[in-house]
């Protein structure tokens, strides 16, 4: 039977009719459907008017304290949500300059979050690609003392909507000291034609196992899965289908909670990741510029990866050789080749997040080390963008990280005026819940779950318990090693 592979096919950007099921035995899976996103809800209509309208108020309110912060000291005891108290307290605390930085963030920041808001409503997911046009994918697996785990991330690949002669995977053993082996090996011999397995006798770090992956892969399209998440059926084709456009060297995957039913921090994660990656992924997809595509899950054009991987793997930053951070690494690679990078909600993968706040604190140590790094890459590359893709991606990168000394000074200020004056302590608490129930509009319209709850509490917890890690992962920014579980 003829077929025709995804990536030579010319591009396209409306979905086709889903095509019949084939019978060989080569694609003996039916088509993937058509991706539902949130417009196709019952109500989303009047979830974006609310959205728009909150959007809009938070504008206005952010260009008001600007205006009055801007005035003299004393105009923040009549304007100020706390009252007199509060007013006169930080009046005394904001030096002139320190009350026009603050002013210009806080617009700046309003204004940031309106872009971000507006290309989150325009953006659609990608048609999957057909079984007919699938081209050949590579999936690589890379486990370190996963222990079972693995075998279900290997079967929900192996399981996964795919024409089966166009599909290998490799899970590769990075060196672990558990029986994560013996749970590879079993899982890949209930799959002897699709799955090959490797290991490595010592720990090598996940960017070796990836690498030792990417080597032998044949596919023309290479997704990389982390070894604690599992896919959904659709993922694969879904995943494969934005590369229909020569442009997309990267795409992006919807990363959700796998184990949200274990305690309040994955309930409170499960909302913190549905807002940060699917909102922002999807919104700097509108502009080919996703800058972090994740290691849970992302497809890379092949030949990109083969032309990026001597450097990647050989990368070293402040005379270290780097270990963490490999998938903003490869992001970066992709980009500065002037390849797009996107995000595909269509598919989604399911991982396995902390339960404690020990573990928390070790995954965002190891993501800021990698921010700190990578940021400072992407902005030399992101000049190579084209103009109008340009502009949106150096706005955004303006706001993101003239955000991280503002927003600590911001607090500084604030502690210190709950430290003067303890009866402020209310108010804050009460602006902070204010502000994070707003955000909320943004997670219903996406979830229509009630566990928004867990995102009111989260903005507390993150201030109150994560806020220490950013600033330490700047002075710690050389250290290596995989921070996992």
């Amino acid at each position: 039977m003829t077929t025709t592979n995804l990536l030579r096919a010319p591009a396209r950007t409306v979905p086709g009719t889903p095509a019949p099921r084939r019978t060989s035995a080569e694609d003996p899976a039916p088509p993937a459907p058509r991706p539902v996103s949130f417009e196709d809800r019952p109500g989303d209509a009047l979830l974006r008017a609310l959205v728009v309208a909150a959007l809009l108020g938070m504008v206005a309110l952010s260009t008001w304290v600007a205006a009055v912060a801007l005035g003299a000291g004393a105009s923040w005891a009549s304007a100020a949500p706390g009252g007199a108290t509060l007013g006169a307290t930080l009046g005394g605390l904001l030096a002139g300059p320190v009350r026009v930085a603050l002013a210009v963030w806080g617009v700046l920041a309003a204004l940031g979050l309106a872009v971000q808001t507006l290309l989150w409503l325009r953006y659609r997911p990608f048609a999957p690609a057909t079984p007919e046009e699938a081209p050949t994918l590579t999936v690589v697996i890379p486990a370190y003392n996963e222990g079972p785990m693995v075998a279900r991330s290997i079967e929900s690949v192996a399981r996964a909507r795919y024409p089966r002669g166009r599909l290998e995977v490799f899970v590769v053993d990075d060196g672990s000291r558990d029986d994560t082996w013996a749970h590879i090996e079993r899982a890949a011999a209930r799959f002897p034609d699709l799955v090959t397995t490797l290991r490595f006798p010592e720990n090598r770090g996940k960017r070796a196992a990836l690498e030792a992956g990417f080597r032998r892969a044949r596919g023309e399209v290479l997704v990389t899965i982390d070894s604690d998440s599992v896919i959904d059926e659709g993922t694969l084709l879904a995943i494969a289908g934005p590369f229909r456009d020569p442009r997309v060297g990267a795409v992006a995957g919807k990363v959700a909670v796998h184990n949200r039913e274990d305690g309040v921090i994955p309930k409170m994660l499960h909302v913190a990741f549905s807002l940060s990656f699917d909102f922002r992924r999807a919104a700097q997809s509108e502009y080919g510029t996703v800058y972090c595509c994740p290691g849970a899950l992302t497809a890379y054009r092949a030949a990109v990866v083969r032309d990026a991987l001597p450097g990647w793997v050989d990368q070293h930053f402040l005379g270290a050789r780097c270990a963490a951070g490999e998938d903003r690494a490869m992001t970066n690679e992709v980009l500065a080749r002037r390849y797009d990078t996107v995000y595909q909600r269509a598919a989604v993968v399911r991982t396995l997040v902390p339960t404690t706040h020990r573990q928390l604190c070790k995954m965002f140590l190891r993501w800021d080390r990698s921010y700190v790094r990578e940021e400072a890459r992407f902005a030399r590359l992101v000049w190579r963008r084209p103009p109008a893709k340009l502009a949106l991606a150096l706005f955004d990168g303006l706001v993101r990280n003239l955000g991280l000394p503002v927003r600590y000074a911001a607090l500084a200020l604030v502690v210190g005026a709950c430290v003067l004056e303890p009866l402020l302590l209310p108010a804050v608490a009460l602006a902070t819940a204010a502000g994070a129930l707003v955000r909320m509009l943004w997670y219903v319209r996406q979830e229509r779950s009630l566990d928004f709850v867990y995102g009111v509490l989260y903005a507390f917890y993150f201030v109150l318990g994560l806020t220490w890690i950013f600033p330490y992962a700047v002075v710690t920014v050389r250290a290596r090693g995989w921070l996992t579980r």
